[in-house]
């Protein structure tokens, strides 16, 4: 069987069972599914980037070239190299690359401040960096030219100069693979040969109630079977243009978007930057059918004054989550924006990112109020505190159990074992109900987080960040409601002596020392902070105080 036929096989039956069956045709791992890909569409557009076009089989070279440096430069398997740049063509080549010769990828967010980036590359033990020299107005590679980054040795640039710069480093990896030494290719093909399904794909951080970020391990068999089921239900096909906001270093972006364009053939567009008009130009002028995003995405769109019906006629498909979605806003969607598909999921970095998922035909009830049903193989169950399951319609902790569920959190057995229970649920911490027919509705969260603008906010990694500041020495931070974001920080502080900055002072420093999305939104200054006999703050009561 030649790998176009393989590749025909598995685009026919991307389901459940195939990838238990474990045939002969299915993608084992990323650097299988690239193989394939590049096989069965070799000349076809895979990703388009302002000017850049990457055909699956020009990617496939350029992911080799990049390989070969990686190995020149020391990286092999099981080594983690760190990605921290927005959307674009060579975040994908780096992150296939890695893939490629069995090393890990990390995910860095694009808005943390160098001690937050430099946090997470010592935690992680990366030993690569591939970053960008410019995003903006701010210099990445200088943000952590004082910070302490652990095991880091190498730092490629993206659009720098010189020998680290991202495309010398292709250029090298070519070089070496186009020369008559054999070295450069054996060593390439040793490396691809010997990933397995079993190799820890990623390491994604993500913050508890502790503000301690946690790395979260997923394996590639886990990862291409988990959005095999999203690319089959929300009905992603070779046909489709992807239009990627969701940003690279999130699931969202990485997997639910140029990974399951990989699966099935679709063409990526990366958009580093959101801007509504120039979304609604890209999907005029590149006839984009698909673009997931967080609510916030679509109500911009929605009331954007320069939207014409004309412009976005091509858009056929969406997907959304992360906040409280308005039934209104699935009807406008459908309505305005003229949408056949519109769903709703649930997913969190330690279910390789998805859970569960609405169905085409669902109706806009069901999709603004719930989260769908749970995705094939996989389980979710309503909990109590005494871990008894609950029956439909009660209310408790939102667990999963499948093949899905992380093989842990890196290098933290304790966190791990009290996340996944002896029976092999996963405790998400948040809270919901299920519905007679599946159905999951999430209420609210047993941890503080919440969730601004689709980014995940956690109230204690924000409360030590501001604790940084000379004149407070206590911090409690709510999530309150916003019409736009869905969700906003407001802080409670205390004062460490008698001068308390104003409100604009004190977010123009927390630019300087978070990203943005953590900044609160309002500031309230207290004598003191309510607590229980215990010493333990009273959130509920601040949020009364509102």
């Amino acid at each position: 069987m030649t790998p176009a036929t393989t590749f025909l096989t598995l685009q026919a039956s991307l389901t459940t069972q195939f990838f238990s069956l474990r045939m002969d045709a299915s993608p084992l791992h990323t650097a299988e599914l690239l193989d394939l890909a590049a096989d069965r569409w070799r000349d076809r557009a895979y990703l388009i980037d302002g000017q850049m076009t990457l055909t699956f089989g020009g990617t496939r070279q350029l992911v080799r070239n990049m390989s070969a440096s990686l190995l020149k430069l020391g990286v092999s398997a099981g080594d983690r190299v760190a990605i921290w740049a927005p959307n674009c063509w060579q975040w994908v080549i780096g992150a296939l690359a890695t893939h490629y010769i069995g090393a890990t990828l990390v995910t860095l967010n694009t808005r943390y401040r160098g001690h937050e980036a430099a946090q997470i590359l010592k935690l992680s033990g990366a030993s690569t960096l591939i970053t960008i020299s410019e995003f903006l107005g701010t210099c990445f590679p200088a943000l952590l030219a004082e910070e302490d980054c652990g095991a880091l040795r190498n730092t490629i640039v993206i659009n720098g100069d010189g020998p680290s710069a991202f495309d010398a480093i292709l250029s090298a990896g070519r070089t070496a693979l186009e020369s008559a030494d054999q070295n450069a290719e054996q060593a390439v093909s040793l490396a691809r040969h010997a990933v397995s399904s079993h190799d820890i794909s990623d390491v994604l951080f993500t913050s508890g109630t502790t503000g301690t970020p946690k790395g979260v391990m997923t394996r590639h068999d886990q990862n291409l079977r988990a959005f095999s089921s999203f690319t089959e239900i929300l009905g992603l096909d070779e046909r489709d243009r992807y239009l990627i906001i969701n940003p690279f270093f999130h699931s969202f972006g990485y997997k639910a978007g140029w990974l399951s364009c990989l699966l099935v053939g679709a063409e990526a567009h990366p958009m580093a930057v959101f801007d509504a008009g120039r979304v609604i130009e890209l999907i005029r002028d590149r006839q984009i059918t698909c673009m997931p995003g967080p609510p916030t995405l679509f109500h911009t769109l929605i009331n954007h004054p320069g939207l014409h019906a004309d412009d976005i006629e091509s858009l056929t498909k969406v997907t959304t989550g992360a906040a409280v979605i308005p039934t209104e806003l699935v009807e406008s969607m459908w309505r305005v924006l003229g949408i056949d598909t519109v769903i709703t999921a649930y997913g969190l970095s330690e279910s390789c990112g998805l859970v569960s998922m609405c169905r085409r035909g669902d109706d806009a009830s069901t999709i603004a109020h719930t989260s769908g049903r749970a995705i094939p193989d996989v389980d979710i169950a309503i909990m109590n505190a005494e871990g008894e399951v609950l029956t439909a319609g009660e209310t408790g902790e939102i667990v999963v159990r499948g093949f899905n569920v992380m093989q842990g959190y890196l290098d933290e057995p304790a966190a791990t074992r009290q996340a996944i229970d002896s029976e092999g649920w996963l405790h998400t911490g948040d809270v919901g109900r299920l519905d007679e027919a599946g159905n999951l509705t999430i209420t609210d969260r047993l941890k503080d987080m919440y969730i601004s603008g689709g980014f995940n906010c956690y109230p204690a990694e924000i409360e030590q960040l501001l604790t940084r500041h000379p004149a407070i020495s206590q911090a409690a931070v709510v999530g309150v409601p916003d019409d736009r974001l869905g969700e906003v920080g407001a802080a409670f502080l205390i004062a460490s002596d008698a001068h308390r900055p104003d409100d604009q002072s004190l977010r123009d420093w927390c630019r300087q020392e978070m990203a943005n999305y953590k900044i609160p939104r309002r500031f309230s200054w207290l004598d003191e902070l309510p607590l229980n006999a215990s010493g333990k703050v009273l959130k509920t009561t601040l949020r009364g105080m509102l």
